[in-house]
């Protein structure tokens, strides 16, 4: 049996009519930049993440470097993020002139909280991005505590976190921005690279719109009141977004009921699963567990002809773009990059697949010469 790590095949085919019409009704009109597509997608989006505003841009990275462009974020400022993230998280920092400081995490969701943010604020300290990672919400409430005594912004990356939610209310609704990835491999993917920046704040979305298309504003396109660059979203992948958007509730719900068998069938067995925090409503964009004999367990899946990912392997301030002097010591970070894992989770995968997979897992940490193959 091969499994892959993502059946995009299968969550299309299902769409395919729906997905045809999409693509006749923009060949017909040659409308491939803003328009109707685009207009409607803010509109649902922001409506499903329970905010007045979304902007819709290119992708998940161009959404964090402009919002924090938008909150006003540049040289001579520090903004905390984890450094168990996708590199995407720091880059915009950079990008935008910042100073990245690099936090750790948590040791059992693998999270940056409020504790690990406190050790990192100094007097420079303008913003904070929390990384919603694997689809697990952060605690928004402490997190928001924190930053509103410490006067700083809260960004969200919810590059992974499609309909999770904290304590019932969705990621994004509670922070200054949040911003949200729609590669194909999301819960909510286009059909190329896509994001959104969503908020409550008027003023910040409409810089963030401004910034996105070259600082002119809807009415002009000769007026330029800014200077911004080239991050719009296209109406393909806006109305490719809108069709799946209508289906994302239920695959976040098949994607959950494949987490609790994996969680039931993978309970016994020595290894480590990521836990969720009470209060968290994950939107279950990975299945993640942590052992040491990590690398031994992937050999076994990939001979099945199962595959399995390593998100990550470096921890960003461990990578050479971001590495320095001072670089400091993160030891869950450090530690989670040696042990974890992503076994295959998709809304269409089978049950018999899952029992397949954790069979693999098993043998793999049953065999007395696993020992032998570890890196």
């Amino acid at each position: 049996m091969r499994i892959p790590f993502i059946d995009l095949a299968a969550l299309h085919t299902e769409l395919s009519g729906e997905l045809d019409q999409v693509w006749t009704s923009i060949r017909a009109s040659s409308n491939f930049i803003g328009g109707a597509h685009v207009d409607n997608f803010e509109a649902e989006w922001a409506a499903y993440c329970g905010v007045d505003y979304c902007v819709g841009v290119d992708s998940g990275t161009s959404a964090l470097e402009l919002a924090l462009r938008g909150l006003g974020i540049g040289p001579g400022d520090e903004v905390i993020v984890p450094a168990f993230t996708f590199i995407g998280t720091a880059e915009a920092v950079a990008a935008v002139g910042a100073q990245v400081v690099f936090a750790d995490v948590n040791a059992t969701t693998l999270l940056m909280g409020a504790e690990e943010i406190r050790q990192a604020l100094s007097a420079r300290t303008a913003a904070v991005i929390v990384v919603h990672l694997y689809g697990q919400p952060a605690d928004m409430d402490a997190i928001s505590s924190l930053a509103q005594a410490a006067a700083i912004a809260v960004v969200e990356d919810a590059a992974q976190a499609h309909g999770a939610k904290w304590r019932g209310r969705p990621v994004g609704s509670g922070s200054n921005a949040c911003c949200f990835s729609f590669y194909p491999t999301k819960n909510l993917g286009a059909f190329g690279d896509a994001g959104a920046v969503v908020t409550n704040d008027s003023a910040l979305a409409e810089r963030v719109r401004l910034l996105s298309n070259h600082g002119r504003p809807r009415q002009s396109s000769d007026l330029h009141e800014l200077i911004g660059g080239t991050h719009r979203l296209d109406a393909l992948q806006a109305a490719v977004l809108s069709v799946k958007l209508k289906h994302l509730d239920s695959w976040n719900a098949a994607r959950a009921r494949a987490a609790h068998q994996y969680r039931e069938l993978l309970s016994s067995l020595p290894l480590h699963l990521v836990g969720t925090a009470e209060g968290a409503c994950s939107s279950h964009h990975c299945l993640v567990i942590e052992s040491a004999h990590r690398d031994i367990i992937m050999q076994n899946l990939a001979m099945q002809g199962i595959a399995s990912k390593i998100y990550y392997p470096v921890p960003c301030h461990r990578q050479n773009a971001f590495i320095a002097q001072n670089t400091p010591c993160l030891p869950v970070s450090e530690s989670a990059a040696k042990r974890v894992l992503s076994l295959p989770l998709f809304p269409h995968i089978t049950k018999k697949e899952i029992e397949t997979i954790v069979g693999v897992v098993h043998a793999a940490l049953t065999c007395p010469s696993r020992q032998l193959n570890v890196g």
